[in-house]
């Protein structure tokens, strides 16, 4: 299936949350969406997507905002969600595949990721620790992932400075 992806909406809101709250335990992803979205400094205009199904409903969601390593601009993967209905079927890796590629078109250079290592590795993610990033809490080496968007200067090394909305 070959599914629509493009850029969030002022008005897919409402359907962004939904995806996040189905497809978590808890509404925490939903609600770090929210916070984001009201800092101009984390949530970085084009760099919000989204997956329609056929019938142009939210199937799919991405979110890349800011992130830091050792004072170093960077990005972070978080929230990746599919509405239950949907999952197994390449909505979430088509919407990933867009956002970084939009995030190479604006030119980051880096994005960093906490997620499963069976699924990120598809896009190029590769363990952090190869990089000498590593995490601000203890996590397993291959969940913390790194993707070079560009390498025409050096990858910082250090530790990841999220900001207070994620509650790290």
């Amino acid at each position: 299936m070959t599914w629509r992806v493009r850029p969030e909406m002022r008005d897919d809101a409402p359907a962004v949350r939904a995806v996040n709250a189905a497809a978590f335990p808890t509404e925490a992803e939903a609600t770090l969406v929210d916070t984001l979205r009201k800092d101009s400094l984390l949530w970085l205009p084009g760099l919000s997507w989204v997956a329609e199904s056929p019938d142009g409903s939210i199937a799919a969601y991405a979110l890349l905002s800011r992130c830091w390593v050792e004072g170093v601009p960077t990005l972070a993967l978080a929230p990746v969600a599919t509405a239950p209905e949907h999952q197994r079927r390449g909505a979430g890796s088509a919407v990933v595949r867009a956002v970084l590629e939009a995030a190479r078109w604006y030119g980051e250079r880096l994005v960093l990721v906490l997620g499963h290592p069976e699924y990120y590795p598809r896009f190029g993610f590769v363990p952090a620790s190869r990089y000498g990033i590593r995490p601000p809490f203890e996590v397993p080496d291959e969940a913390m992932m790194a993707l070079v968007l560009d390498d025409s200067a050096p990858v910082p090394m250090g530790t990841i400075e999220y900001p207070p909305a994620f509650g790290v």
